[in-house]
């Protein structure tokens, strides 16, 4: 029975293990592409806007595609970028009472904003899939070059998911650890 108990144990932490290298890969590999979304999607807009200005000052017409192609590339930077913001604790925040707040007092804050956040993104989430499923049983597209319009917002319901997932991390590393945590590897100002 010891035995058997002891190879369940090992068992189990060989699982684990595996599971957790599993997730960390995905979680790493996530991490790049929400980079390289953002990346893109900055470069993007950039070139848009610049290009359609400096085509519109040489010919005085603009370029049929920019607007719509702007702002895809808004919607997808602003909603994916919820995920990264809340990675890297860099999304807004009113912190004046936060910063102000007892250590005992912060701790717990730490802990349920990002419990509250995640469970309103996941809600925002949740209507946003019905949202974008309307549109795409519609069969609407853009004006200008006839883009699928629920391919432009597909990202809201995927920034809201991801970003909600992100902020229940937040939210778990308080959990587990005596220090105070913005995000998984941030700790607040006080702390550092």
């Amino acid at each position: 029975m010891k035995k058997g108990m002891q190879w369940l144990g090992a068992a189990l932490i060989a699982v684990w293990g595996i599971v957790r290298k599993v997730l960390l890969f995905l979680d790493s590999a996530l991490h790049s592409v929400e980079l390289f979304i953002l990346k893109w999607s900055i470069i993007a807009i950039s070139v848009l806007t610049f290009g359609n200005v400096i085509f519109r000052m040489i010919t005085g017409d603009s370029w049929f595609f920019a607007a719509e192609l702007s702002r895809l590339s808004v919607i997808v930077a602003s909603f994916i970028g919820i995920s990264y913001a809340a990675r890297k604790g860099r999304h807004i925040s009113m912190s004046a009472f936060f910063d102000l707040s007892p250590r005992k007092v912060k701790k717990t804050l730490a802990i349920i904003i990002p419990f509250v956040t995640a469970i309103v993104l996941f809600a925002v989430g949740y209507y946003a899939v019905l949202y974008t499923h309307g549109i795409y049983v519609s069969g609407r597209t853009t004006a200008a070059i006839g883009f699928p319009f629920w391919l432009m917002v597909v990202a809201i319901p995927i920034g809201c998911f991801l970003g909600g997932i992100q902020f229940l991390r937040n939210m778990w590393i308080n959990l587990v650890n005596k220090e105070i945590y913005l995000a998984q590897d941030k700790k607040d100002y006080s702390e550092q």
